[in-house]
C-alpha cells in the first residue's frame, strides 16, 4: 500500500498561525509538538512505510516537506508549479507510482485533518485497501455527529461485505453540502457519510477513471509521464500544468466513477477548518476552555479557545472567544464568526499588508 498527502493549501481560516510561508499543514495547530503533515504521516506508521508516502505540494512548501517528513524520499516530494485542486494533483501522484507498481493500492489523505483515533483510521484504511485492491474507488464516509452543513455527504446503498465488523457499501450517490433541514433529514434516516476526502484506490483504476471522464487532464499528464526522468521533465510540467484544469477529484471522478464503494470511519476526525472546531479536539477544563497553546491564566471565564506561542494570555469574565497570539499578531473573534478570518485575510491582502499574511 502506499499513501499520497495533498499538501498544497493555504488555510487562511486558521490564520494568523496559517500564513503563506507556512500554512497550517505545516504548522503545529493543537499544540501538541508536531505539525499537521507530520501527525498524517505519522498516523500510518505499522500500515504505509515512509518510503512509500508521496507528498503533492507546491513549489514553495517543497522545502518545508522535506525538512519535516526527512523520512521520506525527496523525490517523492511532488512539487506542482501551480495549485489545481485535488484531480490534478492526485493525478499525478498516479502517473509517478504507474511506473513502478501500476496495480498497487494508493490511499489519498489531506494533509491538515486530526484524527484522534489512529488505530481506529487504520484498521479502516487497511479495510478500504482490501475492498479497492478488487477494483473498487473507495472512500471513508466520516460517521456524522451533528447535522453539519458545511460537508458534503454520501449516500451508501448495499452491503458488499462485512469483514472484522468493518463493513464496505456501495456508494448510491454523492451531495452536494445540504440545508440544514436537509442534513437533519440524513441523520434521521441513516445511511448517510460525511465527505472528508479521503480516498483509496489502485493506481490503474483511478487513471482508467481519470481517462475515461477527463481526457483532456489525462492527455496531459501523460505527456507530463512521458517526460519524467529526462532533462525536460521540469519544462514539461510547468507547460502541461498551465492548461491543467483546476477541478477537485469529487467533481472529475467520484461523483460519476464506477464500481464506489465506502467504508465508514468512526475515529474521531475533524478537518479543523477554523479556529472554533479546535473545541472539538482539544480536552476542556471544567467551565469548556479549549487551551492549544501557551500559559493561560483565567478568571470566570467559560468556553473560551486560547492559542498562544509565546505571551501569557489572562481572560477576566469573558465566554466563547477565539484567542489566538502569534508574537506579530493578536487575533480576538466571537467564537460562532471564526469564518469572518478569511475577511481579515483578504482586506490585509487590500492594503498590501504582506508581511502579516
Amino acid at each position: 500500500m502506499y499513501a499520497t498527502i495533498l499538501a498544497g493549501g493555504v488555510g487562511t481560516r486558521l490564520w494568523p498561525r496559517s500564513r503563506q510561508d507556512r500554512p497550517k499543514q505545516f504548522a503545529d495547530i493543537t499544540g501538541d509538538g508536531v505539525t499537521m503533515i507530520q501527525d498524517t504521516a505519522r498516523r500510518l506508521a505499522g500500515l504505509v512505510p515512509e518510503e512509500r508516502i508521496y507528498i503533492v505540494t507546491g513549489a514553495a512548501y517543497a522545502g518545508l516537506a522535506i525538512e519535516q517528513l526527512p523520512g521520506v524520499p525527496a523525490s517523492q516530494i511532488l512539487v506542482e508549479p501551480t495549485g489545481r485542486n485535488t484531480a490534478p494533483a492526485i493525478g499525478l501522484a498516479c502517473m509517478h507510482l504507474q511506473r513502478s507498481d501500476p496495480t498497487g493500492v494508493l490511499a489519498i489523505l489531506p494533509a491538515d485533518h486530526v484524527i484522534l483515533d489512529g488505530a481506529g483510521f487504520r484498521a479502516a484504511l487497511r479495510r478500504a485497501a482490501q475492498v479497492a485492491a478488487n477494483g473498487y474507488l473507495v472512500t471513508l464516509g466520516i460517521e456524522p455527529t451533528f447535522a453539519h452543513t458545511g460537508y458534503g455527504y454520501i449516500k451508501r446503498s448495499q452491503l458488499i461485505d462485512d469483514v472484522d465488523h468493518l463493513p464496505a457499501f456501495h456508494v448510491e450517490r454523492f451531495l452536494e453540502k445540504p440545508t440544514r433541514t436537509l442534513a437533519e433529514s440524513f441523520l434521521v434516516e441513516g445511511g448517510y457519510y460525511w465527505n472528508g476526502g479521503i480516498f483509496v484506490s489502485r493506481v490503474d483504476r483511478m487513471l482508467a477513471e481519470i481517462e475515461r471522464q477527463t481526457p483532456e487532464m489525462y492527455a496531459r499528464l501523460q505527456t507530463i509521464a512521458a517526460a519524467l526522468d529526462t532533462p525536460a521533465a521540469a519544462d514539461v510540467l510547468a507547460a502541461e500544468w498551465r492548461h491543467m484544469p483546476s477541478i477537485s477529484i469529487d467533481y472529475a471522478v467520484m461523483e460519476h466513477a464506477e464500481r464506489v464503494a465506502v467504508v465508514p470511519l468512526q475515529a474521531g476526525w475533524n478537518d479543523v477548518g477554523s479556529w472554533d472546531a479546535l473545541e472539538t479536539v482539544l480536552e476542556q477544563d471544567e467551565r469548556g476552555n479549549s487551551i492549544a497553546k501557551g500559559e493561560v491564566l483565567l478568571l470566570d471565564s467559560h468556553n473560551n479557545i486560547v492559542y498562544s506561542d509565546k505571551r501569557l494570555v489572562a481572560l477576566i469574565n469573558v465566554s466563547n472567544l477565539v484567542v489566538v497570539d502569534t508574537g506579530d499578531t493578536l487575533l480576538i473573534g466571537d467564537k460562532a464568526n471564526m469564518q469572518r478570518v478569511k475577511e481579515v485575510v483578504e482586506k490585509l491582502r487590500a492594503q498590501g499588508r504582506t508581511e502579516l499574511l
